[in-house]
């Protein structure tokens, strides 16, 4: 368990708490590219660590994030017009352009000599893999960009969906790092025989929920972050797993397949809601089974309200539970897998869990061991230093899932994976 201190410095992100200042070290992924829309479109809402902001992209394709109040009366430029390579206030016409400064001050005299001194904050921006990017920490300790194995593949090779959860991302996270859960959580009544995740996961034959009794785990600390091998053991067949937890909250967790890898970013909103940015790609184009699920399919992605990030099946709703198929057929009642994680993350004591009143095993030491390594990041920044890891962009690439089946001896690899690339390390961060 953690006392309420620990809890609070892992879980509260805003500006100035020891999370919230750690997470401003790295690139976050914000929203989507395509929510921004094209040139001069409608300017988008942002909150994104604790803070609310808008997004607009300008006539000549640059993306603005800016402070979303004008700094003449505090209007909200969400309301603004997008237009001539700026988006101006529609209370009185102040306009600014993408990097926050304003251009134009048409309702007064001294605009023109004045307007020089008016600037809104604005954060840098990035866009590649279908994501946003943004920088929110210190400029004189902006990171390069970071390199992911998937980071230049082309669209052939990778998609990604972008939903919002109602709790907070360590919530959501825990979940990835649990490897009991799977076997109830997940399962069905007729011994998984018609499990969906049997035909999409790589596993042998026996399929995935062979009645695992035995879980050990162990972890080594890395330039990215942490990778966790764990061996799973049913008397028979023993499975051994890597995963990985990449700084500052990505995952190499979900169902998996032959040559298809997956990855969570959970981006935290603020403390109690999350963004969730789903990806799954692979080293050689993805086949069609796996577009369909993703155009089609509401088993791993789940189905989305119409122009909204929020699932069909939410917390509103009860998440669609249907009791006579709990009885008959499915552990839940719940359709989606990933509908089944949330009702049981969105709400563990409220969306920003106590864990004072947890009761953790042996197979939660993948979760003691990540919020551990979080806070013992934190504090070190708390008094002064500065993590490394961002300054590692490289050691990035070497993060993809290593799923592996050990049974008589045999080990055999499910990914194909790239010559890893070598690690540059700037000269700031070497003396570390």
């Amino acid at each position: 368990m953690l006392s309420k201190a620990d809890n609070d410095a892992l879980c509260r992100v805003g500006r100035g708490t020891p999370m919230g200042e750690l997470y401003r070290r790295f690139w976050t992924p914000v929203v989507l590219a395509d929510e921004v829309g094209g040139p001069d479109s409608p300017p988008l809402k942002v909150r994104v660590l604790g803070e609310d902001l808008v997004a607009f992209r300008d006539t000549n394709g640059t993306v603005g994030l800016i402070d979303p109040y004008c700094p003449h009366r505090g209007a909200n430029l969400f309301w603004g017009r997008n237009e001539e390579c700026g988006i101006r206030c529609v209370y009185h016409g102040w306009k600014f352009d993408a990097s926050g400064q304003c251009v134009e001050i048409p309702n007064s005299p001294e605009g023109e000599s004045y307007k020089d001194r008016v600037r809104l904050t604005a954060y840098p921006t990035w866009e590649k893999a279908g994501i946003l990017w943004a920088y929110l920490g210190p400029a004189d300790k902006e990171p390069p960009k970071p390199n992911y194995p998937w980071i230049d593949l082309p669209d052939t090779h990778r998609y990604l969906k972008r939903f919002e959860i109602e709790c907070n991302f360590i919530q959501a996270i825990d979940g990835d790092y649990d490897p009991s859960h799977a076997y109830f959580l997940h399962s069905t009544l007729d011994g998984n025989r018609t499990n969906r995740a049997n035909s999409q996961q790589f596993t042998t034959s026996q399929g995935v929920f062979e009645g695992v009794t035995f879980f050990e785990s162990e972890a080594e600390e890395k330039d990215y972050g942490l990778c966790f091998r764990t061996r799973r053991h049913n008397g028979t067949l023993r499975r051994v797993g890597t995963s990985h937890f990449i700084l500052p909250s990505i995952t190499t967790a979900g169902i998996q397949g032959i040559g298809i890898n997956a990855n969570n970013f959970r981006v935290p909103k603020d403390d109690t809601h999350t963004s969730w940015f789903r990806l799954r790609w692979s080293f050689d184009p993805l086949p069609e089974s796996e577009l369909n699920e993703y155009r089609y399919g509401g088993f791993i992605y789940p189905e989305l309200l119409p122009g909204k990030p929020l699932p069909v099946e939410n917390k509103s709703n009860d998440y669609l539970i249907n009791r006579h198929l709990q009885k008959t057929y499915s552990y839940t009642g719940i359709k989606s897998f990933t509908i089944q994680d949330l009702a049981v993350q969105e709400d563990q004591w409220g969306p920003l869990a106590d864990r004072s009143k947890e009761h953790l095993v042996k197979s939660d030491e993948m979760i003691i061991r990540y919020r551990r390594y979080l806070l013992m990041l934190a504090r070190e920044l708390e008094a002064g230093r500065e993590p490394v890891a961002p300054f590692r962009p490289d050691a990035f690439y070497k993060t993809w899932n290593e799923i592996q089946v050990e049974q008589d001896g045999t080990v055999a690899d499910a990914t194909r994976q790239p010559q890893a690339q070598p690690v540059r390390v700037p000269a700031a961060a070497q003396e570390d």
